[in-house]
């Protein structure tokens, strides 16, 4: 019995009417059931030499590659080195003939010195204490790069090995004087910035600057 007589005596199965369903699908316009592959194009003429370029260093990429590996953790490596590493590690030593003077210009620290009086002669003790400071602090930057980074405080740049002892411990006394006026919120005056210009001579005029 066909499909439409059993639709006609008494309705169309579940598996009849998906059979029913796939004919109508099949007649329908438009649908592509047929599918050919597609045809493989040859590549260009121009592209063969170099991969038989790529064929034939081969073997040597793979040490380019841990080459540069290398070179690129030793360059990470000095760069954490720099950073986080005491400076006087780096620094080569050529004899006591060699030594350089780190000290700031004896003509701009009495200059400095001239400024900073003519605040304080304006009563301005606070800005010329805290000039001295800061003008300390530049020196040590201008003429010992990368031992004074941004991070530091004024407290960790007194401990500074590149400062002598006498230098660092006026310095210290110096920044601690600027600490009470500028975060302690006390005022200075005269005394404290005569005590302050004392040491910040010592700072700039001590010896055993290296």
């Amino acid at each position: 019995m066909s499909v439409s007589g059993v639709a006609a005596a008494g309705g169309p199965t579940a598996e009849q009417k998906l059979v029913l369903a796939h004919k109508a699908l099949l007649n329908t316009g438009g649908i592509q059931f047929d599918f050919t592959a597609l045809p493989v194009e040859k590549p260009p003429a121009w592209i063969e030499p170099l991969v038989r370029l790529l064929q034939a260093i081969a073997p040597a990429l793979v040490y380019v590659f841990w080459g540069g590996l290398a070179v690129g953790v030793a360059l990470i490596l000095y760069f954490l080195l720099r950073e986080f590493v005491p400076e006087t590690w780096f620094r080569k030593r050529r004899g006591e003939t060699a030594v350089a003077d780190w000290r700031p210009e004896p003509g701009q620290a009495r200059a400095l010195l001239e400024d900073a009086d003519g605040l304080a002669e304006a009563g301005m003790f606070d800005q010329a204490i805290h000039l001295l400071l800061f003008r300390s602090i530049d020196d040590l930057v201008a003429r010992r790069p990368g031992a004074v980074r941004p991070a530091l405080t004024s407290r960790d740049i007194a401990g500074l090995e590149v400062l002598p002892g006498e230098a660092r411990a006026a310095f210290a006394r110096l920044a601690q004087a600027v600490e009470r006026t500028f975060f302690g919120g006390r005022s200075a005056d005269a005394d404290a910035f005569g005590a302050a210009r004392r040491d910040y001579e010592a700072f700039a005029f001590a010896e055993g600057w290296r």
